[in-house]
């Protein structure tokens, strides 16, 4: 990518009183100066033969960023192996729904340890990876924010330096909250941006699917989001950090006050 994004997950929530579909959604998120959506497909893939075109329409005009995340109700590590390949088949189908607006990351959630060892899980998750087609779609593995849930920086970019259909997709807030409120200062998030960067390469920072916000936790790690500046998440030192490594690509913002939160990353982002 030429330039780095901003955008949000899901649909605006603007004062309440409107509601918005995908399409009336990107004609204002570009109107107050954003470039990018992630559709969500965690409980269905709601991109349709029926709405695609104007979703499409609405994309193409505005020259806007379509990503996607993937259902919620995945797990390639569960002890059911029936599970495992409606899991393989739910991520096929919010790629295929994403293929239908030309989107390009699929974000996704791999799995959980459960009663496995971290080998055992990495072992089950990348042989059910290796079964997802190529649609054109890259499958991002993102950074997960719950000590029983698969997915570590180092677990994942693992998993992308073996499998070329994945590409990471780094939640900063959910690493912080994973670590119960690790990243604190510059070289902690400039030190996870290195470490894509050494194992990965120029080309993984100049397209990387980012995901911040607001975040509340427990030891446990994630419990919930938060606004931006009801969080201790240090949005200041990470947005330095990627604008040091000349990272591109998008960054998504979550929480419950989105494009408010999303604009005011962009606007910090400029102003460094």
């Amino acid at each position: 990518m030429e330039k780095l994004l901003f955008g949000i997950s899901g649909l605006p929530v603007y004062n309440g009183s409107k509601r918005f579909n995908y399409q009336t959604g990107i004609h204002y998120l570009k109107s107050i100066g954003l470039d990018a959506m992630e559709l969500l497909f965690v409980r269905n893939v709601n991109v349709t033969d029926h709405n695609k075109d104007a979703i499409l329409e609405a994309k193409q005009k505005e020259d806007f960023y379509l990503s996607a995340h993937a259902s919620h109700y995945i797990n390639l590590n569960s002890d059911d192996i029936m599970i495992q390949k409606q899991s393989v088949k739910r991520i096929i189908d919010a790629a295929e729904g994403l293929t239908k607006v030309v989107g390009k990351s699929l974000v996704l959630h791999p799995g959980f340890y459960l009663n496995d060892s971290k080998e055992e899980t990495y072992a089950t998750i990348k042989s059910n990876l290796a079964r997802l087609p190529d649609l054109g779609v890259d499958y991002r593995l993102e950074t997960t924010g719950k000590g029983s849930q698969f997915g570590t920086l180092t677990e994942l970019v693992s998993l992308c330096k073996e499998l070329s259909l994945c590409k990471i997709c780094i939640d900063f807030s959910h690493i912080h909250a994973r670590s119960n409120g690790g990243l604190k200062n510059y070289d902690d998030f400039a030190g996870i941006i290195k470490y894509v960067l050494d194992n990965l390469g120029r080309a993984a920072i100049e397209d990387l699917h980012i995901h911040m916000g607001g975040i509340k936790y427990t030891p446990k790690g994630e419990k919930s989001h938060a606004p931006l500046l009801e969080s201790d998440f240090n949005y200041r030192e990470c947005l330095r950090a990627i604008k040091d490594f000349k990272v591109r690509g998008c960054i998504i913002a979550e929480g419950p006050l989105l494009e408010k939160d999303a604009l005011l990353l962009k606007d910090t982002y400029e102003k460094l």
